[in-house]
């Protein structure tokens, strides 16, 4: 899942983008309305933390640019819990509305629900021979064995599964998994393939995750499961 935080201040901003990074959530921040406005515009998230307090424009503003042009969820945070400044939010097109402070574990919870809610024509169950994947769990199984995997390893996984059959470079890799330009100098993603690979596809016969040389690499279940 993607996320943008746009939030001014510094520690709640950092503080959320450690946490949400360390949740396997790919993010990106930004600390003034206008630059938001411009993120929001520019990428498909799954979701938007707006908060309403901002230089230059403010939550309301910006939310009200958004829905002129996407209908992506949002999510906002104010200090001021004050029942017409959350209706205002309501109105203009908020999903939901959270109250500062609040829990961590309850904004991850909202943000669930709201992409679950924007998400309900897809399913949250993938399957791909016999891998099947819980996007809401967050929790695989290959054979009807559960694997064990970090929360980046999930975050992979679940991107080369959506794009089932789909050849995905190491640049969109990198940048929808790890939230960065790919650097050709480091192997990051190459790590990170092979160590999935061991987990997916281990010592089972038929193969899941093949490289595709010079390309990229592609999740799907073929006839004879080999590689090229």
């Amino acid at each position: 899942m993607k996320i943008l935080i746009v939030e001014d201040e510094s520690k709640t901003a950092e503080y959320l983008h450690r946490g949400l990074n360390e949740q396997g959530y790919t993010v990106d921040v930004a600390r003034t309305g206008t630059d938001g406005h411009a993120l929001a515009l520019e990428h498909d998230y799954d979701v938007i933390v707006l908060d309403v307090m901002l230089p230059e424009m403010n939550g309301f503003e910006v939310l009200r640019a958004i829905r002129a042009r996407k209908q992506t969820p949002v999510v906002m945070l104010t200090a001021r819990d004050r029942v017409d400044d959350r209706v205002h939010g309501l109105r203009e097109g908020a999903d939901d509305y959270l109250v500062k402070p609040f829990s961590f574990l309850e904004l991850v919870a909202r943000l669930q629900a709201v992409t679950r809610r924007g998400r309900a024509h897809e399913s949250t169950q993938l399957r791909i021979g016999d891998l099947e994947i819980d996007l809401l769990s967050r929790k695989a199984y290959r054979a009807g064995g559960r694997l064990e995997l970090t929360a980046k390893e999930f975050a992979l996984l679940a991107l080369l599964a959506r794009r089932e059959g789909q050849i995905l470079s190491k640049t969109v890799i990198a940048e929808q998994v790890w939230d960065m330009n790919f650097d050709s100098n480091t192997n990051v993603v190459e790590v990170a393939i092979k160590r999935l690979r061991a987990k997916v596809d281990g010592p089972h016969e038929r193969k899941l995750l093949h490289t595709i040389r010079g390309m990229g690499y592609v999740l799907e279940a073929r006839e004879d499961g080999a590689s090229p």
